[in-house]
């Protein structure tokens, strides 16, 4: 059975140029060069992908910050950083080597024109001798905060303008409000075109993720199945159980609603809800998700209090060790009022998704790590076995669940119901289990691995365009404004729980419950 959106004979997800493109000779500059983000993703995937030849030739990093350091002691601790975050990849000492040869370290302040002065002569050597062909990666892995004065002076000293192309990625939070949003995009256009700027969320760039799209549209079976006629509701879980763990200063700030919700989820959300698009390329995908969003009805006044759930987790013991609570850690306010746990109902106004809700969760110290989307159909229209006098409690229990698995064992698993051997008609539940790395028997590349590489080679496909990032803002503004004038009894979940008895209140005035994964 062919898919309803396809032509006879076509696949939108063979597509030969994304999977086999070249990268052409470029260089990259990383604005934050010696931070956290730099040291545990960024060089580790760079690395890697040299590893693995997948980085072209001539290819060169400039690295800035203000911290004074000499070449040779950045490609120092660029090396320890690699050795310590790269899990699965071992250092080889030749690949390193021509790998450390293209890396440079300009120290600086953003503010001071000298600092881009000095970016742009290392630039112009770069390109004599590496043949680079004047192409520019930047990549803004600093606070927020510094996204503006970064960004103003490039375009005051004419980086943001070269021989060969220039881009730009811009790491989250894209604002902390709507308004907020909407200035940081005015600015990034004061120096680059909107096809130029790659707003990075890696979820998109997870390969479960992506993997939500080929199960969806590259499978015939599923899609009569994927609307409101069958579907009952969507969950949609990321759970950590771990704490703020030295980002309480950040997070007392951010809290569970904006650092996760507002993009990351609602990514995911509109993965999973999307139209299929015509071609699996940038512009297509993009629109549909944007389309999508766009779509969420938005709370009005008064209803975010009574459908939106915040919590923050209090101190808890666990196996004899004390866990401390949100307001304990030494970075965070006693009296922080911030949301450490945030689980919101969202609904979908067109056709297909009309009346299923969507209920996404997140938050910190619970009770397992794990970040799933359950889709769960509707029971069975008529149950002989209940008029058999068989109302065993496993019928209740909605068994027709399909799980997609993001991490950590990434795969997918369909449930349903199956007669036990033996004499009788007794059922119970079974899986059908499909996970990621064992039946690819392959590596799974990290998630920056892939968008690195995509923004290199110019495919915006798993980036966000600044239409989604509006669209999710104004999706979490009436919460947001609700919560921001309102003191809660805070803490409200013990941590390594499952987070706070409202939000099971929640659901089940729906008549649901949440899964526990």
């Amino acid at each position: 059975m062919l898919c309803w959106f396809q032509m006879p004979g076509s696949n939108p997800f063979q597509d030969p140029v994304r999977f086999q493109r070249r990268v052409r000779p470029c260089a990259l500059v990383i604005f934050g060069a010696n931070g956290d983000l730099t040291k545990r993703k960024l060089i580790p995937a760079l690395y890697r992908l040299a590893y693995e030849r997948r980085l072209p030739t001539g290819f060169a990093i400039v690295g800035t910050s203000r911290t004074p350091l000499t070449h040779d002691a950045y490609r120092d601790q660029m090396k320890e950083a690699v050795q310590r975050f790269s899990e699965d990849t071992p250092l080889d000492e030749n690949i390193w080597r021509d790998f450390a040869s293209g890396l440079f370290y300009e120290a600086g302040d953003l503010q001071d024109p000298a600092c881009y002065a000095a970016i742009a002569a290392r630039l112009d050597e770069i390109e004599a001798t590496r043949q680079t062909g004047g192409n520019v990666l930047f990549y803004l892995s600093t606070q927020p905060s510094h996204y503006g004065p970064a960004i103003r002076g490039l375009a005051a000293s004419g980086l943001h303008r070269g021989k060969g192309w220039r881009r730009i990625v811009v790491e989250k939070p894209f604002g902390v409000d709507l308004s907020s949003a909407r200035a940081l995009d005015a600015e990034l256009h004061l120096a680059f075109a909107e096809e130029d700027v790659y707003r990075i969320d890696h979820y998109l760039g997870k390969e479960t993720v992506q993997n939500i799209l080929a199960f969806r549209f590259g499978n015939g079976l599923f899609e009569p199945l994927w609307n409101r006629r069958y579907i009952r509701n969507i969950q949609i879980t990321a759970a950590e159980s771990i704490g703020v763990e030295g980002r309480g200063r950040y997070y007392q700030e951010a809290g569970a609603l904006r650092d996760m919700i507002q993009n990351h989820l609602l990514q995911i959300m509109a993965t999973v809800a999307m139209e299929p698009p015509a071609v699996f390329e940038a512009r297509s995908v993009r629109d549909e998700r944007a389309k999508l969003l766009r779509s969420i009805r938005l709370f009005k006044p008064g209803e975010a209090a009574t459908h939106a759930v915040a919590g923050q987790y209090g101190p808890a013991k666990s196996g004899g060790a004390k866990l401390l609570g949100f307001r304990e850690d030494e970075c965070v306010s006693p009296h922080a009022n911030t949301d450490t746990y945030a689980a919101v109902p969202f609904f979908v106004d067109n056709w297909r998704r009309a009346g299923v809700p969507f209920y996404i969760r997140t938050g910190k110290r619970l009770a397992k790590r794990v970040t799933d989307v359950a889709i769960q159909y509707n029971d069975a229209p008529h149950s002989p076995f209940e008029a058999a006098g068989m109302e065993d409690a496993v019928l209740g229990a909605r068994p027709n669940l399909l799980v997609l698995r993001v991490q950590p064992e990434e795969g997918i698993s369909l449930r349903f119901l199956s007669k036990q051997p033996g004499s009788g008609m007794k059922l119970r539940p079974v899986s059908m289990d499909f996970k990621y790395g064992s039946s690819f028997g392959v590596r799974s590349p990290a998630a920056y691995e892939t968008l690195l590489l995509d923004a290199l080679g110019g495919d915006a496909t798993l980036y966000t365009r600044q239409d989604m990032v509006e669209a999710s803002w104004n999706a979490v503004t009436p919460i947001l404004e609700d919560w921001g004038n309102r003191n809660f009894d805070f803490p409200n979940y013990d941590a390594g729980s499952w987070g706070p008895a409202e939000s099971d209140a929640m659901l089940a005035r729906r008549g649901d419950s949440w899964r526990t994964p």
